[in-house]
């Protein structure tokens, strides 16, 4: 009798008791080398998140920033010539004038109303005045008479020399008594004449005209309704607009760094591009001026002219704010680092370069500085990856990853 030839397993029946026990034997050693990989994983330090920049060749300006305001070269302020009644001046700021245009006229004071009192008092004045006037008159006559007389018995050897030069004396001196009363008595009828009791009296004499000096265009108008004005008084400015400078307040120590001829480049003024200037003088007196924080500061304003052409800055007028860079210093092509990744490493100036994703440092010579990129003179090369604003966090040969290039 044969034996029965075996059978092969279903594939699909389940695996023996005895392997399905031997898999679960392994379970939580699986998970435990797992747990102790997580943990690893946690607590491998991670590269520092940093900020690099490049090192690179281009313009370097190193300048003095400050805030400035355009101001007309020539600038004239018409003012009264005399006192008198203002006529309203028609023009108004903006208005455009030619030279010896009329800009106001001043017509002379009216009397002013005389009362009941003051006028008794003037006409008793003028009165006094006539009858010294009359007296005066009489010792005049009478002292003529008496010279005559004294000069004929005089020459008749009847009259001393004494007694003829006293009768001259007294001709002489009723003489100028005359003329006092006369001058006494015009004072005193010019004074009673110049009032007047008509509520509106004509003037007597032609207005005065203010014309302008330049042909340019009304800056402000000071005084624009009608009123009584003294001599001296401000009526309007009159000035070219096209004619402007600008002014620029700068530290004193700075401004003795900045010879005529600088060039100054002016931002902020409302274009999109710059404007070209060029200083012109640095005022040689500086003035005291209190900072927004309380700080007294030493200044000097440097006086810089406009070079760019008329129709490139339309809309600048006079009295505009403006943001100036003074150039003291430019190169067009050096190597440069941005200053945010400089620190110092003793008395040195030292930086973190990337290489191999690890922070090394490296000690630069520096040359000028623009307070956003400085000139390097030796200790990196063009393309270096430096770390920029790296605070207290790196260290040297630490792991790190860049997040960001700056520009």
């Amino acid at each position: 009798m044969n034996p029965t030839a075996p059978t092969d397993p279903d594939p699909a029946s389940p695996p023996p008791p005895r392997n399905r026990h031997r898999v679960r034997r392994w379970i939580p050693y699986l998970g435990a080398v797992l747990l102790l990989a997580l943990i690893v994983a946690g607590l491998w330090p991670q590269p520092v998140p940093i900020e690099t920049a490049r090192v690179s060749r281009g313009l370097l300006r190193v300048t003095v920033n400050e805030e400035g305001k355009t101001r007309i070269q020539h600038r004239y302020q018409i003012s009264a010539p005399v006192t008198g009644q203002l006529q309203r001046i028609p023009f108004k700021a903006g208005a455009t004038v030619q030279a010896g245009d009329t800009l106001a006229r001043i017509d002379p004071i009216a009397p002013a109303l005389l009362d009941a009192r003051t006028r008794a008092l003037l006409e008793a004045r003028r009165d006094a005045a006539v009858a010294q006037l009359d007296k005066a008159r009489a010792t005049r006559a009478y002292a003529a008479t008496e010279l005559l007389r004294n000069t004929r018995l005089h020459a008749a050897g009847t009259v001393s020399d004494q007694e003829l030069e006293t009768a001259q004396w007294r001709d002489l001196s009723s003489d100028r008594e005359l003329d006092a009363a006369e001058s006494a008595l015009r004072e005193a009828e010019a004074e009673l004449t110049r009032f007047d009791l008509a509520p509106n009296p004509a003037p007597v004499s032609e207005p005065a005209e203010v014309r302008s000096p330049i042909s340019g265009r009304v800056l402000r108008v000071f005084e624009d309704s009608a009123r009584v004005v003294a001599a001296g008084t401000p009526l309007l400015d009159v000035g070219d607009p096209t004619d402007l400078e600008v002014i620029i307040e700068v530290l004193s120590r700075d401004g003795a760094t900045i010879p005529p001829g600088t060039r100054v480049l002016l931002e902020q003024w409302g274009g999109e591009l710059p404007l070209e200037a060029v200083v012109r003088l640095v005022e040689p007196a500086g003035f005291l001026k209190v900072s927004a924080l309380g700080v007294e500061e030493q200044r000097v304003n440097v006086i810089a002219d406009i070079v760019t052409p008329l129709d490139r800055r339309p809309g600048l007028g006079d009295g505009f704010r403006v943001e100036g860079r003074i150039i003291t210093w430019e190169e067009p092509d050096v190597l440069k680092v941005p200053t945010g990744a400089l620190f110092r490493r003793g008395s040195d100036w030292a930086t973190f370069v990337l290489e191999h994703g690890r922070a090394r440092t490296r000690i630069l010579s520096v040359g000028a500085s623009s307070g956003m990129e400085a000139q390097v003179l030796d200790g990196l090369r063009e393309g270096d990856e430096v770390i920029v604003y790296p605070g207290d966090r790196v260290k040297e040969g630490l792991r790190v990853q860049p997040i960001q290039v700056a520009p």
